[in-house]
């Protein structure tokens, strides 16, 4: 029977090698903006629950328990997480990978130990780590896959510039049964639907008129939290709370904090109507686009955009925008598939956009083999050409993804 525990008990734990490094693998997503050592040691706890690491650099706090982790006596440690994953890394190296998964690591304070080898750890006063505060009550459960798909969409349309803080994150708001996730960055703006299951105990669920839950993320948090996401099968729970969003799974908690303010709300973007909706060939357009953008790279005007061309007949060629005038009349871009599904057919007309853009918009409708275009005539007597609306749904509103794509002006 393990001890109870004491102000000044530290942790005494066993665990296998490969559950314990994956358990660190995973507290490291709490210490990437760490600014004190404190913060860049992770918290081993160990108590009649069993063990859990905890990480918390203010940005992102993490919780994970230890399978089959054996507590022989309860307490708390804090030890410095790169040397203590370098030091157990090593008193494994020589053996297979099999044997070092199965090698039984055990932890008793600051002193490592394996059948071999035992080593101590520069042990932190536990009292100087920061905890993170209580996270919320789950509003609602998610297919983790799905969540992760639908991350990678949105993600390659978050800003990156740090003078605009707020379109560096990623709006994800609750409404209902749908997780809404959007990102933009002025040129581009990405909206996926995941399905959502309420939680039958939050005050949400249990509401006449509940108002929807949201959080503007950190896009670059969830980047590297989707090294994680990508693993995980069956659920994952979503939590609001006052200090960020919770995303939960069987073993793992990580709360992640909000930036201020909100992405402007995509509905007043989005066309809801349109002149014309064509699906096109994804795989063809790819190819298109690959060799378009190495003609650009070879040519040496980076920057250039590529050009939609629907000719006289209505044939739509996709071509890179490069040299002078001479050499752009000359220029015979690639044929694309597609077919027009409602509108008239477009004719003598242009369209041209970032490849780069355009390259993250077609990864995003990965595994399809078409996808809708949706296109709106330029205002009469305006220069404006309106942005490109790509879909999964024959329409423009509906289905679980969509991506406004900004065109590039050309004098």
């Amino acid at each position: 029977m393990s001890e109870q525990p004491t102000p000044t008990a530290t942790a005494h734990v066993t665990a296998p090698y490969g559950p314990l490094a994956e358990a660190l693998k995973i507290a490291g997503f709490g210490t990437a903006c760490a600014q004190t050592p404190a913060q860049h040691g992770v918290l081993i706890e160990a108590d009649d629950t069993g063990l859990t690491l905890r990480t918390h650099d203010w940005e992102t706090a993490v919780s994970v328990t230890v399978p089959n982790a054996t507590v022989t006596r309860a307490g708390a440690s804090l030890l410095p997480l790169a040397q203590l994953t370098k030091a157990m890394k090593a008193m494994v190296a020589g053996e297979t990978k099999a044997t070092a998964i199965r090698t039984t690591v055990t932890l008793a304070g600051d002193l490592l130990s394996t059948d071999h080898l035992t080593v101590p750890v520069a042990a932190l006063p536990v009292g100087e780590f920061v905890p993170a505060h209580q996270p919320a009550p789950p509003a609602a459960h998610l297919d983790a896959q799905e969540l992760y798909h639908q991350l990678q969409r949105v993600l390659p349309a978050a800003g990156t510039d740090e003078t605009l803080p707020t379109l560096t994150g990623v709006q994800m708001t609750l409404t209902g049964r749908t997780l809404n996730l959007s990102t933009t960055d002025r040129y581009r703006f990405a909206v996926a639907d995941v399905p959502a299951t309420p939680h039958p105990d939050h005050p949400q669920t249990t509401a006449a008129h509940p108002a929807p839950l949201t959080a503007l993320v950190p896009a670059s948090v969830l980047t590297r939290l989707s090294k994680h996401l990508k693993t995980q099968t069956g659920t994952i729970s979503i939590a609001f709370g006052t200090f960020g969003l919770t995303l939960t799974t069987a073993d793992t908690t990580l709360t992640i904090r909000e930036l201020d303010g909100k992405l402007p709300h995509y509905d007043s973007l989005f066309p809801t109507t349109v002149d014309t909706s064509l699906t096109l060939e994804r795989p063809t357009a790819q190819r298109a686009l690959k060799k378009c953008a190495a003609l650009i790279a070879a040519s040496g005007q980076r920057g250039s955009p590529v050009t939609l061309r629907w000719d006289e007949n209505g044939t739509l060629t996709l071509a890179p925008r490069i040299g002078d005038p001479d050499d752009l009349a000359r220029i015979k871009g690639m044929p694309l598939t597609f077919a027009t599904l409602t509108g008239p057919t477009p004719t003598d007309r242009e369209l041209h956009t970032n490849p780069a853009f355009l390259h993250d918009a077609l990864e995003a409708f990965a595994g399809a083999d078409t996808l809708t275009l949706h296109l709106r005539d330029p205002k009469e007597g305006s220069t404006n050409v309106p942005p490109l609306l790509l879909t999964t749904n024959p329409r423009p509103t509906g289905g679980d993804y969509r991506h406004l794509l900004m065109p590039v002006r050309i004098p």
